[in-house]
This record gives structure tokens, sequence and C-alpha cells, in this order.
């Protein structure tokens, strides 16, 4: 792909992410989901669906949350606790995922977020939307 290479990961090290897309960190603006989990964890979410998302973990340190309505899998370091990411299998079989803003290495090219509320939406409505929005991803 022609473009950027973003990378970021967790606080440890553990669970790294390498975020391939057309586009620079300072285009981006960060979706920040207001769910009570996501709140929780100040999270923002960056995606580009027309770029590639390879998430690694060597040391089997990644843990998957489901919650709200099990759709999404939250990617979590074991052993440091960051979430670094998110992630769905679509209606045609895609796993598609996006990355915490608080997990790139060079988060502070990120511009400003916005406030997303996905809890609002039925469950056809979320993965929809997850569908146009969120990056074609490989996991270990």
């Amino acid at each position: 792909m022609d473009g950027f290479r973003h990378e970021g990961g967790c606080h440890c090290g553990a669970v790294r992410w390498t975020f391939e897309t057309a586009h620079r960190l300072e285009e981006f603006t960060p979706r920040a989901c207001d769910c009570d989990f996501c709140t929780r964890h100040r999270a923002a979410w960056v995606s580009d669906a027309a770029g590639s998302l390879q998430v690694r973990d060597p040391g089997g340190q990644l843990r998957r949350y489901r919650q709200g309505s099990g759709q999404a899998d939250f990617l979590i370091c074991g052993n440091c606790g960051v979430l670094v990411g998110v992630t769905c299998v679509d209606n045609d079989g895609l796993r598609r995922g996006a990355v915490n803003r608080n997990s790139f290495d060079e988060r502070h090219l990120l511009g400003a977020e916005v406030v997303a509320s996905p809890q609002q939406l039925a469950p056809e409505a979320k993965l929809a939307r997850w569908s146009q929005l969120w990056t074609p991803a490989t996991l270990p």
C-alpha cells in the first residue's frame, strides 16, 4: 500500500500493531465512543476502511473482552491492561478493526476527537457502521 505506516501497542510492548493507510495521523479525527466501557478507558477509535491493520502478540498476552451487544472483541494486553483496539467480523466474514488513539506511538499527532454513540444503534446497524468505517484486520 502506498501511504503511511503507523505503529502502536500497549504500554509494556507485549501487544503491538501496524496500521497502514493513505493518511497522515493529523488527518484523523478519533471517534470517542460514549459507552461506559470506552469512557472508562478514555478510548477513541481510529480506522480506515481502505487501510490495513495487523496485530502482533508474540508473547501470548492479547486478551479479548466482549460487552454490550457482544459483536466486538476489545483487545487488551493481559500484562499491562492497555486497551489497544477492537475488532469484529462483518457480514461478509471479513475481520475489521479500529485502534485506540491512546495506543499510537505518535498519538500526539492525532486531531481532536468527536463523540460517537454506537450504543444507540441496533446490533445490525452497529455491524453495518463498523463494516463501513473499520479497517481490514489480521490477528494472531
